[in-house]
């Protein structure tokens, strides 16, 4: 079966203000998600993922660089993965992040030995793909429930796949996976 996993990076160092959040290289990793990262990678590694594709900011680029020493998988840096800028909107996101999906999906259903494939991206980017690969608002407002209202927690997992009746442009959106640390507690 055909999989994309969208990741969001662990949790950065949050206390860093002297580092622009939204600007390269933004803030490192805190401890935390240094811990997360190596949790996310003893995920990934059994899913055979075979690439990697990261936003260029540091806190992306050090959790997909965490995953691809575990996993073996090679890494590339994607400009199209970077954070939400103040300036954009949704469309804008979408215009420089999707077409990277789709180039990636059609690759990875046309040879399943190119995938699966994971892209290391930040909240809102993910939540502009999910909304343009068919998840409906009603479900991600209901999953707005991880800090600054984001759709999955820092090194969280969605995992896209092909719909029940293999229908191009049809998708499978579920999220697989929420580090410890971040699951409710009963």
């Amino acid at each position: 079966m055909s999989k994309l996993f969208l990741i969001r990076h662990a949790t950065p160092d949050w206390s860093r203000t002297d580092i622009p959040y939204f600007v390269p290289p933004g803030p490192p990793l805190s401890p935390q998600g240094l811990e997360e990262a190596q949790g996310l990678a003893a995920f990934l590694q059994p899913a055979g993922v075979q690439r990697l594709f990261t936003s260029p900011l540091e806190r992306c680029l050090h959790t997909a660089q965490i995953v691809s020493a575990v996993t073996g998988a090679p890494l590339e840096v994607a400009d199209g993965l970077h954070e939400w800028q103040p300036h954009e909107n949704k469309e804008i996101v979408l215009a420089r992040a999707l077409p990277l999906v789709q180039q990636l999906w059609q690759e990875i259903t046309a040879n399943a030995a190119a995938g699966p494939v994971a892209l290391f991206t930040h909240g809102g980017p993910i939540l502009a793909l999910l909304s343009a690969l068919g998840q409906d608002d009603a479900t991600l407002e209901k999953l707005r429930i991880y800090d600054h209202q984001n759709t999955l927690p820092p090194a969280g997992v969605w995992q896209v796949s092909m719909g029940d009746h293999g229908q191009a442009g049809e998708y499978d959106l579920h999220l697989v996976y929420v580090p410890p640390a971040a699951r409710p507690v009963a």
